[in-house]
C-alpha cells in the first residue's frame, strides 16, 4: 500500500518499531492513526469511531481523556515534576500510595516497590524470589515455574516466566531457570468426559510432577495470573486455585500473583486474588492502577519476603535494585486520584451490576453457529470460535478466522482482543448496560459477516 509522502503513516513506517507487530507486513499496510478518545470510544484521524471493548491493553479502566486526571498530573508537574526514591529520599505521594495499596491488599502485605510497568513489577518479583532464597540459606532454589500460555511481561525475566513460545523465539529465551506447567484451558485441554474438578486435579498433579522431576530443592516460586489475559481470557476451572496453591505450599515455594490485568475491580472484586481465594507472597499490579493514564506499577511483598530483604541488605550494605522513575511524583499522584475515583463511583457495585449484564449478553452467543465456548467473570469475557459446535473442533489456522473476525469487528466500529480464534472482552470499567448492548450488537453483526464469508468460501 502506498502512503502519502510525509503523512503520519509514511513517517511512522520509516521511524518506529511497533511492539507485537509483523514488521514486514507493517511496511506494506502501515498504521491506523488514533487521534483522540472520549468516554469508552477512540477515533482515528479520519473521524471513524470505535468502541474500545479491550480498554486499550486491558488498562483504560476509566475510558479516555479524563480531565480530572489530567488536572492532577498538571498540578503535580507544576509543583514537583520529578524526584526519585533512591537513597533515603521520599515524597508524600509515594508514601500515601504505598499506604493506600497496603490498606486494600487482599491478604496482609508489608511493603510496596514501585516501577513503571507490569513487566518491571514481575521482573522485580522474580529477582526478589532469588534474593529471598539466598537470604534464608537456600540459594539453590532458583527455578521459577509459570504456565504455558501465561503472560507476565516483555523484560527478559518476565517473558521467560511467560509460557508463550512465539515471544521466546530467536531471543535466546527462556532463561535456563524457568519452567512451565500445563495450560488450564478446560474447554480446549480437557480429556473426554473430564469435569472441571477432575481437570483441576490433573493440572495440580502435573505441577507436582514437574516440581518432583526438577527437584523440590531447586524450585523457588510459582507465578500466575488469577485469570489468564494474553492466553485468551482463560477463567480458571472450578477448584483449580485451591489445588494449585496446595502444591506450591507443600514444596515451600513462593507464590507471585500477577494482578496486572485482574487488579482493581476487573474480576468483580478489587483483586482477582479475592475472587479466586489466592494467598500469594507477592502481588504485582499496574494498568488500572492509573487507569492507563500514567506508566506506573506496584509490587506488594509480604513480611517474610521483606525480612529476608533486610537480612541481605545488612549483609551486602545496600538493596541494589531500582528504577529512575519508580514512584514518580506525577504517576503516583494520578494513581491516587484514580483510586479515589473508583471509590466515589462505587466501582465495586457498578462492576457487579454491569459485569453481570456483560456476562449475560456474551452468553447469548452460545447459540451462534461460530461459537463454541463462552466464559467470563466480572468485566472479563471471552468466546471461542469453532469449526464444529458439537465437537469443539477448531478451525484450520490457514482460514485465519480470528483475523477475519477482527477485520469485521473494526468495520462495525468495535475493538476487542483477538487471540487466535478466541475473542476477549475487557471494556473500560465505566461502561453502562446500554454500552454492553451496543458492544453485543456490533459483535453479532461481525460474527454474522464472518459466518457468511466462510459459507461462500
Amino acid at each position: 500500500m502506498n502512503h502519502i509522502p510525509n503523512s503520519i503513516q509514511a513517517r511512522d513506517i520509516e521511524s518506529l518499531v511497533h511492539p507485537q507487530t509483523n514488521l514486514a507486513l507493517h511496511r506494506d499496510v502501515g498504521p491506523v492513526v488514533m487521534d483522540r478518545g472520549e468516554g469508552i470510544a477512540v477515533y482515528d484521524d479520519a473521524g471513524n469511531r470505535f468502541i474500545d471493548a479491550a480498554a486499550g491493553l486491558w488498562c483504560a479502566s476509566l475510558g479516555y481523556a479524563s480531565e480530572r486526571l489530567a488536572k492532577v498530573a498538571y498540578e503535580q508537574m507544576r509543583r514537583m515534576g520529578y524526584y526519585h526514591l533512591y537513597r533515603h529520599t521520599t515524597h508524600e505521594n509515594g508514601v500515601e500510595l504505598a499506604e493506600r495499596l497496603l490498606s486494600i491488599a487482599p491478604v496482609p502485605m508489608s511493603k510496596v516497590l514501585f516501577q513503571c510497568s507490569g513487566s518491571e513489577a514481575n521482573d522485580t518479583a522474580i529477582k526478589l524470589v532469588w534474593y529471598y532464597h539466598a537470604a534464608i540459606g537456600k540459594p539453590q532454589k532458583r527455578k521459577i515455574i509459570g504456565r504455558k500460555m501465561g503472560y507476565h511481561g516483555s523484560t527478559s525475566a518476565s517473558i521467560s516466566a511467560s509460557g508463550k513460545p512465539d515471544m521466546h523465539a530467536d531471543f535466546g529465551l527462556p532463561f535456563p531457570e524457568f519452567r512451565h506447567t500445563e495450560f488450564p484451558h478446560w474447554y480446549r485441554q480437557r480429556q473426554p468426559g473430564e469435569s472441571e474438578e477432575q481437570f483441576a486435579t490433573r493440572m495440580a498433579d502435573a505441577l507436582e510432577q514437574l516440581i518432583l522431576a526438577e527437584g523440590p530443592d531447586t524450585c523457588a516460586a510459582f507465578i500466575a495470573e488469577p485469570v489468564m489475559g494474553a492466553g485468551g481470557a482463560i477463567i480458571p476451572p472450578r477448584t483449580y486455585w485451591e489445588k494449585m496453591q496446595a502444591v506450591v505450599r507443600k514444596y515451600d515455594m513462593l507464590f507471585i500473583a500477577d494482578e496486572v490485568i485482574c487488579g482493581f475491580y476487573r474480576t468483580g472484586n478489587v483483586w482477582g486474588c479475592q475472587t479466586f481465594g489466592l494467598q500469594p507472597d507477592m502481588i504485582s499490579s499496574a494498568k488500572a492502577l492509573s487507569a492507563g493514564m500514567q506508566p506506573i506499577s506496584a509490587l506488594m511483598i509480604n513480611e517474610r519476603v521483606y525480612q529476608a530483604m533486610l537480612v541481605e541488605s545488612r549483609k551486602l550494605g545496600n538493596f541494589a535494585h531500582g528504577f529512575t522513575y519508580a514512584g514518580h511524583p506525577v504517576t503516583t499522584a494520578v494513581a491516587l486520584e484514580t483510586l479515589k475515583i473508583y471509590e466515589e463511583m462505587d466501582m465495586l457495585g457498578h462492576v457487579a451490576d454491569v459485569g453481570a449484564h456483560l456476562q449475560a449478553k456474551i452468553s447469548e452467543f452460545r447459540d451462534h453457529p461460530l461459537v463454541g465456548d463462552v466464559r467470563g467473570v466480572g468485566m472479563i469475557a471471552a468466546l471461542e470460535m469453532v469449526q464444529d459446535k458439537a465437537t469443539g473442533a477448531a478451525f484450520d489456522p490457514a482460514l485465519k478466522v480470528g483475523a477475519r473476525a477482527e477485520k469485521a469487528a473494526r468495520k462495525h466500529g468495535l475493538i476487542a482482543r483477538f487471540i487466535g480464534d478466541r475473542i476477549a472482552f475487557s471494556p473500560p470499567l465505566i461502561v453502562t448496560r446500554d454500552d454492553i448492548d451496543d458492544i453485543a450488537g456490533r459483535l453479532g453483526r461481525a460474527l454474522d459477516d464472518v459466518a457468511a464469508e466462510l459459507r461462500t468460501g
